[in-house]
């Protein structure tokens, strides 16, 4: 569904008896798509979001591989020219997220939150430790015991980092959010300084599991925790 076909749902009211009803969350699985295609449709939900046109949505996909720098990225981060990563099939994309640099590809569940957090909700570390808290709950589903660093954003087990997270919030409207690792090919990760973390190893559900995940589960489960902990009604598109 296009974001213009989406009805227009209230963010937010009394049910019957005066009950608040929470507000509705529609999750939206987009398959495998490039960086750039991503940024777009973000930015085009962003403006709706604002507008009042969608209700809160939240993007669930993978990218094509690529590597992307936030604003607060270093180029040397990148540890191989652009044009060489390049020639290797990767994508290298500036990007208007928080951050510094990362890694997206195949395996991987990028889950974009495109949230209004007015009126209540206008606190940008706790929405970070949102989006944390469905990783970790979602790693807990499968036995690992994931949780944070103090000082660092994102999810790790064992000292390895799991999920990367990065905003972006223009006038209290949120996009870009996290990435979590299922199957991800890690050794992409070596061309980078993930996250501008020296010295920090990266980490998949694979490799804590010993073996593949399937992608469509840990959607379903991530999709759960996120209503859980943002307090909304699924509706999965």
């Amino acid at each position: 569904m296009s974001s213009s076909s989406m009805p227009s749902v209230p963010i937010e009211g009394d049910g019957a008896g005066g009950v608040a009803v929470p507000r509705p969350l529609a999750v939206r699985r987009i398959g495998r798509i490039r960086y750039s295609e991503g940024l777009r449709l973000q930015a085009q939900l962003v403006s709706d979001r604002q507008a009042g046109r969608i209700p809160d949505t939240m993007l669930l996909l993978e990218h094509d591989p690529v590597f992307t720098l936030g604003q607060n990225a270093k180029r040397e981060h990148v540890l191989v020219p652009a044009e060489a990563l390049r020639a290797r099939g990767f994508d290298v994309e500036d990007t208007g997220r928080g951050g510094d640099v990362t890694y997206h590809g195949p395996g991987q569940l990028v889950a974009y939150p495109i949230l209004d957090l007015s009126p209540d909700r206008r606190d940008v570390h706790r929405y970070l430790r949102d989006l944390e808290e469905m990783v970790i709950r979602t790693c807990g589903d499968y036995g690992l015991q994931a949780g944070r660093i103090e000082k660092m954003t994102g999810v790790w087990v064992s000292g390895r980092k799991i999920a990367a997270i990065g905003i972006r919030i223009a006038r209290w409207v949120t996009s870009h959010g996290l990435a979590l690792n299922v199957t991800t090919d890690l050794n992409a990760f070596r061309h980078i300084v993930p996250c501008g973390l020296q010295g920090h190893d990266v980490t998949s559900l694979e490799r804590e599991l010993g073996g593949p995940v399937p992608l469509g589960d840990v959607m379903d489960r991530l999709t759960r925790h996120a209503g859980e902990v943002l307090g909304r009604t699924l509706a999965v598109m």
